[in-house]
């Protein structure tokens, strides 16, 4: 008996190892799954912006980078007692203007710099629907909890979706030639819209990315919405919110996301990390027992000989979190 619809996902005409800067842009499932690229410690750079959903905001944003325009004081407003830009997550928002200014400008450059060198740029839309101002017409990629009556609210047509990407893959392709792009779109469901129009900004969505890898030999698409949606099928595999997959749905998804990208040697390094990753998990009953003393050297063993076989992995962090827990004998 068949409990799931057979799903093969379509091979790909590359693989993506250690050695490659991985820049992710889009809605908050791109940061689960670029979270967990960045825990096993591939070279990634996850949302210069914060978290943005539609796909004007994201074309939007990687234009900023390549241009690396440096944003003023007059790019700011004040709303609620902080400072925010429409053009960036809240997570960039603060009372002092000038260090709002300064981080988002630190960013951007990061940004730059890092799109430049990239190898693969994976891009997750959320939703078809965006926003702009009233009283100018400004698109922008978060509301910063304004009022209602501050926005016009609009579902992208697939045409729309399409021409606002081609011109910024045109772009990327002048400023980094070869870059692959992975287009994802989040299972995420954005209920405050409805359920239909949920499904019908997907479907947009969905139209608009599949036009998109048939006019751009360099971009290709992951179903992370059809795995959920179409595999997984079932609230059990949601949070307890029903719109957030849960970390089993994510699981899966990474999972297929491993099986489908990595070479096989980066495949190997993966299995090596995530024991040191499992590793720091662990909590010791009594840090100073002689046990636990002989687990932690043998950790550090562990990272010196993944320093040692592969060199351009960072294990820094792992390494100096385990020399903490190494107990000194007295003298």
């Amino acid at each position: 008996m068949e409990f799931f619809l057979p799903f093969q996902i379509p091979s790909f005409p590359f693989k993506i190892s250690y050695k490659d800067k991985i820049l992710f842009i889009g809605s908050c499932f791109s940061e689960e799954i670029g979270n967990k690229m960045g825990e096993l410690k591939f070279d990634i750079l996850q949302n210069p912006n914060g978290i943005l959903y539609d796909p004007i905001s994201i074309s939007d944003s990687i234009f900023s980078y390549i241009e690396n325009k440096p944003y003023k004081e007059e790019n700011l407003f004040l709303l609620n007692s902080l400072w925010h830009s429409w053009k960036h997550h809240s997570v960039f928002s603060g009372v002092n203007k000038k260090e709002v200014l300064e981080k988002i400008n630190q960013s951007q450059l990061a940004a730059h710099t890092f799109l430049k060198k990239a190898k693969f740029l994976i891009i997750t839309f959320g939703t078809a629907f965006n926003y702009e101002l009233k009283k100018n017409k400004q698109i922008v990629a978060n509301c910063h909890k304004a009022p209602a009556d501050y926005f016009q609210k609009k579902l992208l047509s697939s045409s729309e979706i399409i021409d606002a990407t081609l011109g910024v893959l045109k772009a990327v392709e002048l400023f980094n030639p070869g870059l692959k792009i992975i287009f994802t779109i989040s299972p995420v469901k954005h209920v405050r819209d409805g359920v239909v129009a949920n499904n019908r900004s997907k479907a947009r969505l969905i139209e608009a990315v599949q036009s998109l890898i048939e006019l751009n030999l360099n971009a290709f698409y992951f179903p992370s919405y059809e795995l959920v949606n179409d595999v997984l099928r079932d609230y059990r595999f949601y949070k307890n919110d029903l719109v957030h997959p849960n970390e089993a749905a994510v699981n899966f998804v990474f999972e297929k996301f491993l099986e489908s990208f990595l070479d096989d040697l980066s495949k190997k390094i993966k299995e090596e990390i995530n024991k040191v990753v499992a590793a720091l998990n662990h909590k010791p009953f009594l840090k100073e027992s002689e046990a636990h003393q002989m687990f932690v050297n043998a950790q550090l063993k562990n990272i010196r000989n993944i320093k040692n076989n592969y060199p351009f992995i960072d294990l820094s962090k792992e390494k100096k979190q385990f020399e903490d827990q190494v107990v000194k004998s007295e003298i």
